[in-house]
């Protein structure tokens, strides 16, 4: 087990796709590389503003999302040098509490503290689509990509787990509409709710999601997926 020393609280952690390193990022605005193999920090960054960060499917490009909506990409194998490319969320300055990449590599998935959740493009920053969630309370909405990175799956402070189209960009929702028994929590994490045990898998078979929350386990199945 590796002890991660840090003087400040770590917001964002990411393990590496291909090997044993991962990052952490916290509030003294570093993001640091480090090594399960090696007990000391193998490489630092001073940033601006909170960090978040997140590997690629290769393991060779990290993305650091920072205050004012910049994200910034580096070159895992040459990260001293500086990003070789940075954008900026046009219209939104909030921070960014999650980053995401798709399996192919080609679409990158942020999420904010205000609630908002977008699809950009991960090579030129463009922004593709872009979602408003309900909130809830003290904790951060959480999105991910399906398998297939044909959908954005998405928790809220309204219950409700949702789905988009990235192509078509119309919200779908299972014929359930996968709500838990307990609404009033609302379905926020997607790897754990706030004091409540829940988990989410995604089959390899077929696209389902199974997902668990108070007293209730539920299985949404993309193939009985309908528009709204």
């Amino acid at each position: 087990m590796i002890s991660v020393n840090c003087c400040c609280r770590i917001v964002s952690v990411c393990m590496s796709p291909i090997n044993d390193s991962f990052m952490s990022g916290s509030l003294d605005h570093s993001v640091r590389i480090w090594d399960l193999r090696v007990n000391t920090c193998q490489g630092i960054l001073h940033l601006r503003g909170r960090p978040t960060v997140a590997y690629d499917q290769q393991g060779l490009v990290f993305a650091v999302a920072m205050e004012g909506g910049a994200i910034k990409l580096f070159d895992s194998r040459s990260y001293d040098k500086g990003p070789f490319d940075t954008f900026l969320v046009g219209g939104d300055t909030a921070e960014v509490c999650d980053i995401k990449f798709s399996s192919d590599g080609k679409s990158m998935l942020l999420t904010t503290t205000n609630n908002n959740i977008y699809v950009l493009d991960a090579y030129a920053g463009d922004k593709r689509c872009g979602y408003s969630m309900e909130p809830s309370p003290n904790t951060n909405i959480e999105a991910t990509f399906t398998p297939d990175g044909q959908y954005v799956l998405s928790g809220s402070g309204d219950g409700n787990l949702h789905a988009w189209s990235i192509d078509r960009r119309n919200e779908k929702k299972n014929r359930e509409q996968c709500k838990l028994r307990e609404p009033r929590n609302g379905v926020v994490g997607l790897h754990g709710l706030v004091g409540i045990g829940s988990v989410m898998v995604w089959s390899g078979v077929k696209v389902r999601l199974l997902h668990g929350g108070i007293g209730a386990l539920g299985v949404a199945g993309f193939a009985e997926v309908e528009e709204v």
